[in-house]
């Protein structure tokens, strides 16, 4: 069993997973949505073995010297596809609105897909500048945020589309036919709020640790690098959203708005800084 093998396998839960989501959205089948959550468990599940399993790999890679899978561009996105699961599922544990799964395992699946078809899968040596465990605490930090900002993004999306029906539809006849099985406008705004409540102090550490981490390698906290820059520019867009909720009341659809534009500055931060801008975290693509 390799971990190549092992990322197929969860590849494949999440793509099965993803369809079924889908099919509970047409079919209203409460049974369909339980097995579309039990495959994102089971792709999980393998997911974190096949990311063990490559740690181990690279202890037998040429040179010998193993270290977290979190080093080069495709570590990072079959990891960032793992966080995005992890935090559906830890949501989904407390508000059971399984439709949300439809809108949020698409963006671990397409991350995997890329990772799987597009991206060099080789383990190679690190960096000088990777050599630290500074490298696991600013990765893991910064993508559990990342991932808790997609969960918002989705949810964000499902409440504009459920809204927009609303308005639309006389108070007396409620919607019907696919967005009756959405969770309601009231939690699907809690659950944006609570994974940005869980996603900003994720990234504040992840910035914390990126600048100690900048410092042990290049011997400055901070040098206004692209990625600096743009995980600056992402965490003020948050703030923004909670200083906005907390004292002027900011709920519904600026929220919805807010939170979407977040995630879409947070994937250009994260793909757009390592792939077009050049910088001290160029080495990632």
């Amino acid at each position: 069993m390799t971990s190549s093998l092992c990322f197929n396998l969860a590849t494949g839960a999440y793509f099965a997973s993803m369809v079924l989501f889908v099919v509970y959205l047409a079919s209203r089948i409460n049974g369909t949505a339980l097995l579309a959550n039990l495959l994102a468990y089971a792709g999980l599940a393998v997911h974190t073995a096949a990311i063990g399993l490559r740690w181990y790999e690279s202890y037998q890679a040429p040179g010998g010297v193993g270290h977290a899978p979190l080093s080069n561009l495709y570590e990072s996105v079959v990891f960032f596809a793992w966080t995005i699961i992890l935090i559906y599922l830890i949501i989904d544990l407390k508000y059971r609105q399984r439709a949300v799964g439809a809108f949020v395992v698409p963006f671990a699946f397409v991350a995997m897909i890329w990772a799987q078809l597009r991206l060099n899968d080789s383990i190679e040596p690190l960096v000088p500048a990777l050599q630290s465990n500074w490298l696991t605490y600013h990765v893991i930090t910064c993508f559990l945020g990342y991932a808790a900002f997609a969960v918002a993004c989705g949810v964000s999306i499902m409440y504009l589309i459920k809204i927009g029906k609303e308005e639309k539809t006389p108070s007396n006849n409620p919607a019907g036919g696919v967005l009756s099985i959405f969770p309601s406008t009231k939690i699907l705004d809690d659950i944006n709020y609570k994974a940005i409540m869980i996603g900003f102090p994720l990234l504040s550490l992840g910035i914390i640790t990126g600048a100690a981490w900048a410092n042990y390698a290049w011997g400055t906290y901070w040098s206004w690098d692209p990625k600096e820059t743009w995980s600056l520019i992402v965490w003020f867009i948050y703030a923004a959203f909670l200083h906005a909720r907390f004292t002027r009341g900011w709920v519904g659809r600026k929220a919805a708005w807010l939170s979407i534009i977040g995630f879409c500055a947070t994937i250009f931060c994260y793909l757009g800084v390592n792939l077009i801008l050049s910088g001290l975290h160029s080495y990632g693509g």
